[in-house]
């Protein structure tokens, strides 16, 4: 199963991740990020987990930033 993410979704974690590498990561951010994430997948029917996983690969572990 491809899990598929949105341009908002992956900017979402582009912010999140940035604030991170900086150790300036807000229960803010961090609580946007995962509502996002629940309701992508749940607005999808993929697995959330799933989601989140794929989120993080192609931010943090790619170079062009998107599926």
């Amino acid at each position: 199963m491809t899990i598929k993410l949105t341009d908002e979704l992956i900017e979402l974690e582009r912010e999140a991740w940035a604030e991170q590498q900086k150790s300036r990561l807000t229960v803010e951010t961090a609580t946007r990020v995962q509502a996002a994430i629940t309701a992508h997948a749940e607005a999808t029917g993929q697995p959330r987990h799933e989601v989140e996983q794929e989120l993080k690969r192609v931010v943090r572990y790619t170079d062009k930033g998107g599926s």
